[in-house]
C-alpha cells in the first residue's frame, strides 16, 4: 500500500508550478508581461521571459537561461506569491513577437510549464 503513496507528492510537486496565464500591456513606453500561476509547492520556481522573433528565441530575464545583454539593462522584475512581473522599458516595434513565460521547479529540468502572449506595438 506505501507504493501507492508515493505518486501523490510527485504530483503536487508538479503541479506546483504551472502556468496559469500570461498577459501583456503597454504602461508609458514600456511593455509589463504578468506571468500569474498556481504555487502549491515550497520548492523553489525557476521561471524564464523569453521572446521569439524571426523563428529565434531570445532570452530577456530569468533564472533558467542567461539573459541576452541587449536587454539587461531595459528590464524590472518582481515575484509575488502566484505571479511573476516583468517590465520591459523603451517597447519600440523591433520587440514585438511572441512573449513567453515558462516556469520550472528546481531539481526537475522535466517539469516545465509555460505560455505565449503575441504583442504588436
Amino acid at each position: 500500500t506505501w507504493e501507492w503513496a508515493l505518486p501523490v507528492p510527485v504530483l503536487q510537486v508538479a503541479r506546483g508550478q504551472k502556468v496559469t496565464s500570461l498577459t501583456a500591456c503597454l504602461v508609458d513606453q514600456s511593455l509589463r508581461l504578468d506571468c500569474r500561476h498556481e504555487n502549491s509547492t515550497t520548492s523553489p520556481i525557476q521561471y524564464e521571459f523569453s521572446i521569439t522573433r524571426e523563428k529565434k528565441k531570445h532570452v530577456i530575464f530569468g533564472t533558467m537561461g542567461v539573459p541576452e545583454h541587449s536587454y539587461r539593462s531595459r528590464t524590472n522584475f518582481t515575484s509575488k506569491y502566484n505571479i511573476k512581473v516583468l517590465y520591459l522599458s523603451s517597447f519600440t516595434t523591433k520587440d514585438e513577437g511572441m512573449y513567453t513565460c515558462e516556469l520550472q521547479l528546481s531539481g526537475q529540468p522535466t517539469t516545465t510549464s509555460s505560455k505565449n502572449v503575441s504583442v504588436l506595438r
